[in-house]
């Protein structure tokens, strides 16, 4: 789609499944392959440099890496690895994550999120961007040296409107995760645009996750965004972001079938690709389509590729 990227969410149990769902999404002509580090998943760089040794264009992005268990300089490596592997083509999205993740996975303190952020993208974008780097802050500190430059484009995820305005002033882009397409509009893309005039710059693009699927059975979508995002209305940060776009059942845990249509593009492949093509109107630099799996339908990922795809070549 002209002037804006389309890339696919990349969901496996393993590393070489993971590997192959890359290249099947190089082969149906999507341009970046989107991998999610949640829990103890495989290693986005290890995974990405298998990927980068059987794909040639599409690129690679993280949404995200959680900041806290790695110190930015261990971040660094492997991005830089990744890299001299696949030059240009990474683009590493990092993020705090949250609390009950952080402090019940990996036992480490949640503190000062955005501070933190903050201090990690100051040192990510000059390691990568420069080849060196020597900071001292509040919550890290960094000192080392690269080799050289590298071409990785360093974004953040960012939920409600100051985690944006951060991503607006310090990285190479935003990242959202399921937020309705009003949301970003409202309330992500003018955060952006203040925390980039605010630093006196262009303001970065923001990647839009988009729940989406190609079939017409709307209850079999229902059930497979249940299954798939239900969880998110249960985490107090998503609840309160959901409320404020318009959702107050989600204060109560809930994923409602209003949630879910309006979340989730579904139908035809032609509506599909009608409806995906009006993201750029709520802001959307760049889409990042969350394949919905209906429940036995086999079939309904490689539909989804297809059409995206498509949209791609368009």
């Amino acid at each position: 789609m002209r002037d804006v990227t389309v890339g696919v969410h990349i969901v496996a149990r393993t590393a070489p499944e993971l590997v192959d769902g890359i290249v099947a999404a190089a082969q149906a002509g999507v341009e970046c392959a989107w991998l999610t580090v949640g829990g103890l998943a495989p290693d986005p760089f290890a995974v990405f440099g298998a990927a980068a040794m059987r794909t040639s264009r599409i690129k690679f992005g993280t949404s995200i890496v959680p900041t806290f268990p790695r110190h930015p300089l261990a971040m660094a490596q492997g991005a830089a690895a990744v890299d001299a592997l696949a030059p240009g083509r990474l683009r590493l999205g990092v993020g705090p994550s949250h609390k009950p993740v952080i402090e019940g996975t990996w036992g480490i303190p949640f503190e000062r999120p955005l501070e933190h952020l903050r201090e990690y993208l100051t040192i990510l974008k000059a390691i990568l961007g420069t080849g060196s780097v020597n900071f001292e802050g509040k919550r890290l500190t960094a000192r080392g040296t690269i080799g050289g430059p590298t071409g990785v484009t360093v974004m953040a995820s960012a939920l409600r409107a100051n985690g944006f305005r951060l991503c607006g002033e310090l990285a190479d882009g935003a990242i959202s995760w399921v937020c309705p397409l009003p949301y970003l509009r409202d309330v992500a893309v003018p955060a952006i645009r203040a925390g980039a005039e605010k630093a006196g710059r262009t303001p970065p693009p923001l990647v839009a996750p988009i729940p989406v699927v190609v079939s017409e059975d709307v209850e079999a979508v229902r059930e497979g965004a249940r299954r798939q995002i239900g969880i998110y209305p249960r985490v107090p940060f998503y609840q309160q972001m959901f409320a404020d776009a318009g959702f107050p059942e989600a204060l109560e845990g809930q994923l409602s079938d209003r949630m879910i249509d309006a979340l989730v593009v579904h139908g035809s492949a032609e509506q599909v690709k009608a409806r995906l093509r009006e993201a750029p109107a709520f802001g959307a630099g760049e889409i990042l389509a969350m394949p919905i799996l209906p429940p036995g339908d086999r079939e309904a990922l490689p539909r989804t590729l297809a059409a995206l795809g498509e949209l791609a070549a368009e």
